[in-house]
């Protein structure tokens, strides 16, 4: 097992934490991180674009004039594609984007992700702190005594939002609940920082780690 030093807000040391071999020590699975990745990509995608087919537009069925003697080229509606205000050919209509991916591989790539950030020592656990009210500034010194200037996860044992107001603003900081953990927020950030109740809550339970 893996042991990490334990940070207050002020960047002091003040005990030592221990990541569980589950999350932090498994075998990292490049191919199950993608697919999780595509999947939360694809599901925040709308799908809501919308167009007309030809039997959709507005415009009646006569054929617009006779097939010869016009000097025209031939038509035969004027809900043709080819048409200004005619219908669309192939065009989008409201889908599904979402991808299937089963809940082991969910939790596979999970793991795999935070596997990879332990490796590169790149987690920190901090002391559980709170915020009376909300202070963007308070927040901000609290990650430069961290010495956090990238992209920073921080990870909360439930949703607090005095702190989740304070970093809003931050724009490198994302805080979400140890619930809410998944694969894409873990690669997308450079430095994961968990409370150390988070930390405790998410080891508590080896079989449920979030959505992945």
């Amino acid at each position: 097992m893996r042991s990490v030093n334990v940070i207050d807000i002020d960047g002091k040391e003040v005990g030592e934490a221990t990541l569980d071999d589950y999350y932090f020590a498994s075998e990292v699975n490049v191919g199950a991180m993608h697919l999780v990745v595509r999947r939360q990509l694809a599901a925040a995608r709308k799908g809501t674009a919308s167009t007309k087919t030809r039997s959709e537009v507005s415009g009646g069925g006569a054929k617009p004039w006779r097939q010869k003697g016009t000097g025209r080229a031939r038509a035969g509606s004027i809900r043709s594609p080819i048409w200004r205000g005619g219908g669309t050919v192939f065009g989008p209509k409201p889908r599904d984007y979402k991808i299937k991916v089963n809940k082991k591989v969910r939790k596979l790539a999970l793991r795999s992700a935070l596997t990879l950030r332990a490796e590169e020592g790149r987690v920190k656990v901090i002391e559980d702190f709170e915020m009376e009210e909300p202070k963007t500034k308070e927040a901000s010194r609290v990650f430069d005594a961290l010495g956090l200037k990238e992209y920073v996860l921080l990870i909360l044992p439930e949703e607090d939002v005095n702190i989740l107001l304070s970093v809003r603003n931050l724009p490198h900081i994302m805080a979400i609940t140890v619930d809410e953990l998944n694969t894409y927020d873990v690669l997308a950030n450079e430095w994961l920082v968990f409370t150390r109740r988070a930390l405790e809550r998410l080891q508590g339970g080896s079989e449920d780690e979030g959505s992945a």
